[in-house]
């Protein structure tokens, strides 16, 4: 595979080359930290919930559904207005909205208000994230995945951390120390919304005098499996996420503290392969990155499966080094999977935005309970297997995904330069 795999995309060369505005791409990166360390704030909270309030487990698992049901699923609809007329403050409006909705639950009196607050937060999340995802696009010049990997690992930064953040804060401050988040989302949303103007500069505007180009249409069918894909794909990256502790504490018989030390190395390797990711879609192609990731992913997950059916040391180190390459392979197609939905719906960034960093993503996690239920009744070795059978759906779905270098070539000659 070489460089000239994707010959329609310009080099710094090219006149159609445009360079990427790393104070853009900054400021939504470190915004995406921010708004994510909310969504897995919320679950490290309920143990103090559940004793402060005396609630049973299934209200305190209602509010983190309650989160992600109105940030997952409103997060198209808001696409698709912010595609109609692009609104770059709701990046920061709904980052102030997403940490302050998790910073008042630890203030509330009651479980009603405590719901209302989840409620807020999900909302703010889905407000954030399609028109940041639009802006990180159109701010990442010519190469866009190599500018969406940025964004895109903000986002796991912040998950993976939200939990070390809620530990911290609710130790040192107790319930109230929920008050923690509201820091790092009022000044990332203050800056988001502060820089507007600069994200409009972004938006594409013809040239004076230049003729309308002609209309990229948007391709519906591929984004139906592209949409797909990323469903059965969340499924076996969220299953992993969840049963990896317990499949290493019940299935390799080690400490629980070993099992989330596992999971720590498999979330770090994931920002690895996101950051990795990104360039090589921009140099050999969306597909090419996607297919081989995939594919590297159902050979580590099945080599963890059949490895780590056991005792003793060997299972464990085989157990920890394909955890660290399932986390960097699978991540790896993060960034150009977002590229890939754009560019398919070029006339729909947001909506393409929302439905992959949102809708499909929690479709495919709604999955995890039926992971559980095969581990209940087959053990835990059969939910891995079951990881293995996904991975290897998500891989053939990919396979039928089009290219997209002559729609690219299309858009690259369609937009102007962006008016500074």
């Amino acid at each position: 595979m070489t460089a000239s795999a994707t010959p329609s995309t310009p080099t710094s060369a090219d006149p159609n080359f445009v360079k990427l505005d790393v104070r853009a791409i900054s400021l939504l990166g470190l915004g995406h930290v921010s708004d994510d360390i909310n969504q897995s704030f919320l679950p490290a909270l309920l143990p103090l919930l559940v004793v402060s309030f005396h609630l049973s487990f299934k209200a305190a698992g209602i509010l983190v559904f309650a989160q992600a049901v109105s940030s997952s699923f409103v997060q198209p609809a808001i696409g698709y207005l912010a595609d109609a007329r692009p609104m770059p403050w709701l990046a920061g409006v709904g980052l102030l909205l997403a940490g302050g909705g998790i910073a008042a639950i630890g203030f509330m009196p009651s479980y009603a208000l405590i719901f209302a607050c989840a409620l807020i937060s999900g909302l703010g999340v889905a407000m954030f994230h399609p028109e940041a995802a639009r802006f990180a696009n159109l701010a990442s010049g010519t190469k866009k995945a190599s500018g969406m990997r940025w964004f895109a690992v903000g986002g796991n930064v912040g998950f993976a951390i939200g939990p070390a953040v809620a530990t911290v804060a609710l130790l040192a401050f107790g319930i109230h120390g929920t008050f923690v988040v509201a820091i790092p989302v009022a000044i990332m949303g203050t800056l988001l919304i502060l820089s507007t103007k600069r994200f409009r500069s972004f938006l594409p505007r013809l040239k004076k005098g230049a003729k309308a180009p002609a209309h990229v249409p948007d391709d519906w069918s591929a984004f139906g499996r592209l949409t797909a894909f990323v469903m059965v794909r969340s499924t076996a990256y969220l299953g992993l996420v969840s049963f990896i502790p317990l499949y290493f504490v019940h299935v390799v018989h080690v400490s629980p503290a070993i099992g989330d030390s596992v999971l720590t190395a498999y979330l770090l390797a994931g920002i690895a392969g996101t950051i990795v990711g990104g360039p090589l879609a921009d140099r050999h192609g969306r597909r090419p990155v996607i297919f081989v990731s995939m594919a590297a992913t159902l050979v580590c997950v099945a080599l963890l499966a059949l490895t780590t059916n056991g005792t003793g040391v060997l299972p464990l180190v085989a157990g920890f080094v394909f955890a660290l390459a399932l986390g960097f392979f699978i991540a790896g197609s993060q960034a150009p999977t977002i590229v890939l939905a754009q560019d398919y719906l070029p006339n729909r960034l947001g909506m393409a935005s929302g439905v992959t960093l949102g809708l499909a993503v929690s479709v495919g996690g709604m999955f995890s309970p039926v992971l559980g239920a095969i581990g209940d009744r087959f053990g835990l070795h059969a939910s891995m297997l079951a990881i293995v059978a996904l991975t290897a759906i998500s891989l053939a779905i990919g396979l039928t995904m089009p290219a997209t270098e002559a729609r690219r070539a299309l858009l690259l000659g369609r937009r102007a330069a962006p008016v500074t």
